[in-house]
C-alpha cells in the first residue's frame, strides 16, 4: 500500500472515529430558566382565539411538564329586536408535556374551554313574540401533538399542533350532543420569561 494510502485511510479512521465519539457521549438537556410564557393562540385549545398565559410546573432531562389558562370573548347571536346580540367569555385551559434537549420540542397535551352559548325556539306560550331563548353549555375537549419551539433562556415562543377535538353540548334539542371534530390545527405566538 502506497504511502498517501495510508495516511488517507487513517484520516478516515480518525475522522469516523472522531464522529463515532461525539454520537456515543451523551449531552444532557438544557434546563428551561424561563418559566413563564404569554402568548395568543388561534384555532387549537382556543376555540378561535385567546390570550393565554403558561408556565412549566416541573422538568427533569428532557421532560417538561406545562399548563396554562387563557381568555377569549366570543359573539353570540340574538334574536333582534327581542333579544339583542352579547358576548360570551370563555377559558382555555390545557396541560402539557414536551420532550426535548434545548428550544426544540415534541408537544402533547389535552386541554378544554367551556362558554355559555343560547337558542332560539318557537313557543307559543311566549307572547308577543313566540320566541323562547333557551341557554346552555358548549364544552370542547382537545388533544395535541405538535411541534413547540421555547428557548431556555426565554424570547420568542412558537408553537403549532394537530388538535383534534370532541364537542359537548348540553342543549336538550341538538342534533348531535356529542361530536368528533377529527380535523383541526393550532397555532401559538408569544414570548417566555
Amino acid at each position: 500500500m502506497s504511502r498517501s494510502k495510508k495516511i488517507s485511510l487513517l484520516f478516515i479512521l480518525l475522522v469516523i472515529s472522531g464522529f463515532l465519539n461525539q454520537v456515543a457521549a451523551q449531552k444532557e438537556a438544557e434546563m428551561i430558566t424561563a418559566k413563564n410564557v404569554v402568548y395568543a393562540e388561534f384555532l387549537g385549545n382556543a376555540g378561535l382565539y385567546a390570550v393565554n398565559y403558561g408556565r412549566i410546573l416541573y422538568q427533569k432531562d428532557r421532560l417538561k411538564l406545562s399548563g396554562s389558562v387563557g381568555f377569549s370573548i366570543i359573539p353570540i347571536e340574538g334574536f333582534e329586536p327581542f333579544y339583542p346580540n352579547s358576548w360570551s367569555p370563555l377559558i382555555p385551559v390545557e396541560f402539557s408535556a414536551f420532550w426535548g434537549k434545548s428550544r426544540h420540542h415534541l408537544e402533547l397535551g389535552t386541554g378544554c374551554f367551556v362558554f355559555q352559548d343560547r337558542k332560539y325556539l318557537f313557543d307559543p306560550e311566549f307572547p308577543p313574540t313566540n320566541v323562547r331563548e333557551v341557554e346552555y353549555w358548549y364544552t370542547s375537549v382537545i388533544m395535541r401533538i405538535g411541534y413547540r419551539y421555547q428557548k431556555p433562556e426565554g424570547g420568542f415562543f412558537f408553537r403549532a399542533g394537530y388538535t383534534p377535538r370532541v364537542d359537548i353540548t348540553s342543549f336538550e334539542f341538538a342534533e348531535e350532543q356529542v361530536r368528533f371534530i377529527p380535523f383541526s390545527i393550532g397555532v401559538s405566538l408569544g414570548k417566555s420569561f
